[in-house]
């Protein structure tokens, strides 16, 4: 069956047609998309991913396994953990773990990120394919959160589920909900049987059926599990030091009904599981008498906040003034009991009360442990706590409190993407409720208190959030929401940066790149230099100081000192979270000034890092995405990272359903397109009314061609020339060289009225070239044309290698080197394979390798002389290939000859060997 029409293939049919200019403007079938204005101050503009098609190559190849992965994940696993903070059914998923889970590293405090990201995949699968299963998701997710919010606003409510007799009330694991009953359960009753049916899902330590106390000094409880996996009975008026317990032989099973009885009379008490006595203690003399009044009772919660609250559900709850017989306990479980104090039957449908049928009138309520939202825009999968409490914190502890405004933030740019993908009205309304309910939190707080927040490591991080706000404010126009991106200004850091200040080491990368974003959004919306200016020098600061060849950054998470690269590498470099946000501020400060080391650098780390960073392999289940790339040799990528759900992982499956976005940008005022990226792609420029096709096999193919179909239309076409394009770049139009000269490193124009059917023709052959580490020259990342080029051995130590001995009289190093039969962009050198870094295998590479020229070679003659060196190690061939390209082979040996003399005269090399070199050199054959 044909695949439906898209906006893009309606588009491009109109024009190839020469129809109106309206005709091309019809939406995908289902949905249409809305606009985000783009700055005013722009001299550059995007175009919608959808105006981009991806044509067959390592980008596509790459983007399908991604858009297979987002198909095929239950989107209701993301949703789990959304649906449980609010008290909702959860339809039988199961949480997507990691980080996302309740338990291992995060601890549950940065439930919900994952969501986030796999909106803003869908959203942008959606707006490049036209695929109508990627809107259909986005609705399913909006919808449900829509739900969730609902929910969170109205407080908690009965969720009943089928129960040992009849119905019972369901407490999800996450959902932060207990059973408060009302003071005088215990009718201060000097004997006492407490009856429960529990049927526990999880297995947490010190999980609460029911806890009666005021504090932590006096108490009587029950406990699910204790320390051993156990039931525990205990009642004190001492603390914990205190208690008179009873401990059970056997853990309750999980999923399954088990009736739990504690009886307390004439100073025995004894604990019952299923009808049977497990414990017996006959020196309990603490009653509930003896505790007095007590201020709370409990049913699922503890008095230990650090306790979990009980996860599972509850099928009835008797409290009677007696202790039971044995036998009467074990008819309990043949049928529903009554008990004379209180009677909870938990047969309720709906709503927040379970009725009492004791008679006693004592209706219990359902709550929350946090209360409820302080804000009806309040959305998240888990409590506010971790708002209020960052808000006192003075110190880092992401145990407690982990990033809960990086985590808001991906819900929030994950509900604006789903807005702009699909206009859905709901998307819109949440993510603005998001920022009314931030704006009322931090509009109240101190200067002081913002400022603090923000310095605080991990804590305080808050992610792209500032972005995503002045978005927000682009979109609705509304003034606050522009204030509350200004109230996330971390001063000392953007004021030092500004004054071109470097303070960078020892920070956290990822979690203060993404200031620099927000910056310049802030510039945008409010045209303040500091913004621009605190951009600009931050990314110079990083690009190279702190760069590894595949344009990561990081090590172990953090920064180190300016120019110290070699002294870094280890097995957690190269965050790839880190490459993301520096993509993301390299095109941003190329919409503002077209300095072209920005989109060298994006090239950089597009073809390398992010490529690299994604496993060649589908997975249903997984993005399969890195989260530290080790630069250290014989390293192995984990595409498996932690736990699972990560920050990576999240921003990895963004990246690979983006790659278009960055490949052609227009000039605001329609006068030019630049060409940024060479990449197989088709653009659609509806305003000009043509199609751009992008035929190529870079980086396989050293070059590419631009067709140009449709009307007739004027514009300058800027390519880019990229640094590395020493070995010429080539353009013709339509068969005809193109006047001008194009220099590496700059955009090379060619201006005109384009015409249906013009050819562009572009060639740039590549050079194998290496880039020393700026703190160790030896330590080397070999690079052809744009591609790093990575040693597949699995030794750990640097692998030595020396290239010169067949270097081209270009000065290129690539004849050094020998071609693998049938696999483009493989070689091999002393017996090592060399491969791109961005093919995502599970081989052990080396990304650095030692250089080592211990002979003076030329065209693979061996002179037998060592290789000098001077002090800085700078040797004797270094200072002969500075200085290529050479013109002929007698402009090679003139320079052998001139360097030999030089290096004789200051006593670094003997007149014999000098000659030998020489001699060698003129006798050896070189590569043009």
């Amino acid at each position: 069956m044909a695949p439906p029409l898209t906006r893009r293939t309606l588009l491009q049919s109109a024009i190839l047609a020469a129809a109106a200019p309206g005709a091309g403007a019809a939406a995908a079938p289902g949905a249409s998309a809305a606009t985000l204005p783009p700055p005013a101050i722009w001299a550059l503009r995007p175009f919608p991913l959808e105006d981009v098609a991806l044509g067959p190559g390592i980008f596509a190849a790459k983007r399908r396994l991604m858009l297979d992965h987002a198909r095929g994940y239950d989107v209701n696993r993301l949703l789990q953990v959304f649906r449980a903070n609010a008290g909702l059914a959860t339809l039988g998923a199961v949480a997507p773990g990691g980080w996302e889970g309740l338990d291992g590293e995060a601890n549950g405090n940065l439930r919900g990120h994952y969501t986030g990201h796999f909106l803003t995949m869908l959203s942008q699968a959606y707006a490049s394919t036209g695929e109508q299963v990627f809107a259909e998701r986005i609705r399913t997710m909006v919808g449900a959160l829509t739900e969730v919010r609902e929910a969170l606003r109205a407080g908690p409510a009965v969720l009943s589920v089928p129960g040992r007799f009849g119905t019972a009330v369901d407490n999800v694991r996450g959902s932060y909900q207990y059973v408060d009953l009302p003071a005088g359960v215990l009718g201060g009753a000097s004997a006492v049987t407490l009856a429960a049916w529990v049927r526990p899902t999880h297995d947490g330590a010190w999980a609460r059926v029911l806890d009666f106390g005021s504090d932590t000094t006096r108490y009587l409880y029950l406990a699910a599990r204790n320390a051993r996996g156990v039931p525990r009975f205990a009642i004190t008026t001492g603390g914990a030091g205190g208690e008179q317990g009873l401990d059970g032989t056997a853990a309750l099973p999980l999923d399954e009904w088990s009736h739990l009885a504690v009886t307390i009379g004439d100073g025995t008490g004894t604990l019952y599981v299923d009808g049977t006595a497990v414990a017996r203690n006959t020196a309990m003399s603490l009653t509930p008498a003896a505790l007095g009044t007590l201020t709370d009772h409990w049913l699922g919660r503890s008095h230990y906040a650090s306790d979990p609250v009980f996860a599972g559900a509850f099928g009835g709850f008797d409290v009677f003034s007696r202790a039971l017989t044995a036998e009467e306990i074990a008819g309990l479980r043949d049928a529903p009991a009554s008990g004379d104090l209180a009677s909870y039957a938990f047969d309720e449908t709906s709503g927040s009360t379970i009725a009492d049928g004791s008679g006693r009138g004592l209706t219990a309520t359902l709550r929350r442990t946090w209360g409820g939202p302080s804000h009806p825009g309040f959305l998240a999968a888990y409590p506010e706590t971790q708002f209020i409490q960052l808000e006192s914190m003075t110190g880092s502890d992401y145990a407690k409190v982990w990033a809960p405004y990086y985590t808001a933030h991906k819900i929030l740019r994950g509900l604006l993407d789903a807005h702009l993908a699909t206009d859905d009205p709901r998307a819109l309304d949440l993510a603005s409720g998001m920022g009314d309910w931030m704006y009322s939190r931090l509009s109240k707080l101190p200067a002081a208190t913002l400022q603090r927040m923000w310095g605080i490591f991990s804590s305080g991080e808050f992610g792209g959030i500032v972005e995503a706000v002045c978005d927000l404010h682009a979109i609705g126009g509304r003034s606050e929401h522009l204030a509350l991106a200004r109230l996330f200004d971390l001063d000392r850091l953007i004021d030092a940066c500004a004054a071109n200040t470097d303070v960078l080491d020892g920070l956290h990368a990822n979690q203060h790149i993404p200031v620099f974003t927000g910056c310049l959004r802030l510039y945008d919306a409010t045209g303040e230099e500091r913004y621009l200016d605190a951009a600009r020098n931050f990314w110079d600061m990083v690009v190279p100081h702190r760069m590894y060849g595949i344009g990561g950054t990081s090590t172990g998470e953090f920064w180190k000192a300016r120019d110290v690269v070699a002294g870094t590498i280890g097995a957690t470099t190269a965050e790839t979270c880190c490459a993301y946000n520096m993509l993301k501020l390299s095109r941003n400060l190329f919409f503002h000034e077209q300095d072209p080391a920005y989109m060298d650098y994006y090239e950089r780390a597009l073809y390398n890092q992010v490529l690299g960073s994604r496993r060649d392999t589908a997975d249903a289940e997984k993005p399969m995405v890195t989260y530290f790339i080790g630069l250290t040799p014989g390293h192995v990528r984990d595409y498996t990272p932690k736990q699972g759900t990560t920050c990576c992982e999240g921003t990895g499956m963004e990246s690979a359903t983006k790659y278009q976005d960055s490949v052609y940008f227009q000039a605001s005022d329609g006068s030019s397109l630049y060409v940024n990226l060479y990449s197989p792609s088709t653009l659609t420029w509806s305003e000009k009314g043509v199609t751009v096709a992008q035929s190529t096999r870079f980086p396989y193919e050293q070059g590419s061609t631009l067709t140009v179909r449709g009307r007739t239309a004027a514009f300058a076409l800027r390519l880019r020339v990229p640094a590395w394009a020493t070995a010429g770049f080539r353009v013709t139009v339509n068969g005809r060289k193109a006047d001008g000269t194009p220099t590496p490193g700059s955009y090379f124009t060619v201006s005109r009225t384009w015409r249906d059917g013009d050819v562009v023709r572009v060639a740039m052959p590549f050079r194998l070239r290496v880039e020393k580490t700026l703190d160790d020259p030896s330590l080397q990342a070999l690079f052809l044309g744009p591609v790093n080029l990575v040693a597949r051995d699995p030794a750990t130590e640097y692998l030595e290698f020396g290239l010169y001995r067949n270097t081209a009289l270009s000065g290129d190093l690539l004849p050094s080197l020998t071609p693998v039969d049938g696999e483009p962009l493989h070689f091999t050198l002393d017996g090592t394979e060399f491969a791109p870094f961005f093919e995502g295998t599970e081989d052990p590479t080396h990304a650095y390798v030692r250089r080592a020229e211990p002979r003076v070679v030329f065209g693979n003659s061996d002179s037998g002389v060592a290789n000098p060196a001077r002090a800085d190690g700078t040797t004797l061939l270094d200072e002969v290939w500075a200085a290529a390209p050479f013109a002929s082979k007698g402009t090679l040996v003139a320079r052998v000859r001139s360097v030999v003399d030089g290096w004789v005269a200051q006593g670094l090399l003997a007149r014999a060997d000098g000659d030998t070199v020489v001699s060698t050199a003129r006798g050896a054959a070189f590569v043009p």
